[in-house]
């Protein structure tokens, strides 16, 4: 106990020489070189400089000048967060615990033991009282017709998107490309092409609706808006909208994994401007990491909409949706760590990887410290024991798993867009400091893990205008341990 309480106090020792072993090796040697200069003297440096042959001289200038054009010619462009929104949900859409279970015993369709198996659900999911479902899971049977679930998806997007506007002066028409995720609902015409009508976007936007990549669509979503972006011309703007419709997606059978979603997705949705012109962005993005597991029948079923017995369509969560989950963040972080950890934990790993392979894993493995590659981590709010297994692998603290936390407590499991309220309830809590980084890790069917990061320019000018406005002076609240039954 004693050696690893020396080893923990030795560590920032050795972080700050490993991280800056260039600057330590670089002054003595730019040292060494200056006394040298200072011995020969201006004269006898000028003589050796002439004594050099023109073609020498030339290659000396002439092949930096043409990599430094090359480089800042063939590098990807930087793509740039303008501002973000999300939806603000309304508090005549609330659905306390007692209204959701009352309404669920008055519907015939479920029995007493599916009431009580959800009332356990809510119990151990660490939602709160506040949050809110599409009006028409209001009904008593809940609606789930082709109207109504337009209704939910128009409510949610405009909404968001309306306040995206207002919040960066941008108009519709300075928008070149859109893209629009929703995973369960996929009318015609699509959702991009409803966003097109809606705000009268220009007839040669590239516009694209994805469906059926899970909650972890809206980072897919920044990838692709990305990507475009690297092929239209310098200052293209990207609108990217995430949302999920609740409405038509109401399980009202009585499969125990199948009912799950109901006491955990909520309503919500966001929407982001991004651009390849860095005037007045809020953030940068620096990486985007995706990792799919599809190849496998365990991981491409874990997350599987089907029918149950009965004919009722709903989502289907494994039992072993949390192992399949963990093995796709440790690929995923086995990818993103050479891209942000310092050379410290790089170098860490590096030796436990070797020392497990000569010792026949008779080590344990070191688990990088992703503290030290970021201040801020915002994590798919699907679920206690999604967040719970995320704080225990990456060994993060509970502020740093607050934002997430809170955004299941306050919103629920708002899909691909939990990200962006974690991210704003951040910045509503006034921590975002200027050159602070993000990390935000998203997962989804099929089975996939996908992770952004993100490098703050300038924080929120008015945290207090967002989804949080109205509650933020409430949060953190605690949320009880899990009952044992």
């Amino acid at each position: 106990m004693g050696s690893s309480a020396q080893l923990r106090r030795l560590k920032p020792l050795y972080q700050l020489v490993v991280n800056n072993i260039l600057t330590i090796v670089a002054v003595p040697l730019a040292a060494a070189v200056l006394l040298k200069a200072a011995e020969l003297g201006p004269e006898e440096i000028l003589a050796r400089a002439r004594a050099l042959r023109p073609a020498h001289m030339l290659l000396a200038g002439f092949l930096p000048a043409v990599a430094t054009v090359l480089y800042l010619t063939l590098r990807p462009r930087a793509v740039y967060l303008v501002d973000y929104a999300c939806f603000r949900t309304n508090p005549n859409c609330r659905v306390p615990f007692a209204t959701f279970l009352e309404h669920s015993r008055v519907w015939p369709g479920f029995d007493e033991r599916s009431v009580r198996f959800m009332t356990r659900l809510l119990e151990r999911s660490g939602l709160g009282e506040e949050t809110c479902l599409p009006y028409a899971q209001h009904y008593i049977p809940p609606s789930r017709d082709l109207e109504s679930s337009r209704a939910e998806a128009e409510l949610v997007i405009f909404s968001a998107i309306d306040d995206l506007l207002a919040k960066t002066g941008v108009s519709p028409q300075d928008i070149d490309i859109l893209v629009v995720n929703c995973s369960l609902f996929a009318p015609t015409p699509s959702f991009a092409d409803m966003v097109m009508r809606r705000y009268g976007l220009r007839g040669d936007v590239r516009s694209v609706h994805l469906a059926g990549m899970g909650c972890s669509a809206g980072l897919i979503s920044v990838e692709l808006a990305r990507n475009l972006l690297q092929v239209a011309p310098r200052g293209a703007r990207a609108l990217v909208v995430s949302t999920e419709t609740i409405t038509p997606n109401y399980y009202m059978g009585k499969e125990r994994a199948m009912l799950l979603p109901n006491c955990l997705f909520r309503m919500g949705g966001a929407a982001a401007l991004l651009s390849t012109d860095g005037a007045g962005a809020r953030f940068r993005l620096a990486r985007v990491v995706r990792t799919l597991r599809g190849a496998s029948d365990a991981a491409y079923r874990c997350v599987y909409q089907e029918e149950d017995e009965r004919g009722n369509v709903d989502i289907n969560l494994s039992k072993d949706l949390m192992s399949i989950a963990g093995d796709a963040l440790k690929a995923n972080i086995t990818a993103m760590g050479p891209l942000v950890l310092p050379a410290s934990e790089q170098l860490l790993f590096a030796l436990s990887f070797i020392a497990r392979k000569v010792l026949n894993d008779r080590v344990k493995p070191y688990i990088p410290d992703f503290r030290t590659a970021f201040e801020h981590f915002c994590i798919h709010a699907g679920g206690r024991a999604v967040i719970d297994e995320l704080q225990r692998s990456l060994t993060l603290s509970d502020e740093q798993v607050e934002a997430s936390r809170m955004t299941l407590h306050r919103f629920g499991n708002t899909s691909s867009s939990s990200l962006w309220y974690e991210l704003a309830y951040i910045e509503a809590k006034g921590r975002m400091r200027r050159g602070d980084r993000v990390w935000m890790i998203g997962f989804g069917s099929g089975f996939k893990c996908n992770s952004a990061a993100w490098e703050c320019i300038r924080p929120a000018a008015n945290a207090d205008d967002g989804p949080w406005a109205n509650c933020i002076h409430r949060y953190p609240v605690h949320i009880p341990d899990v009952l044992k039954h």
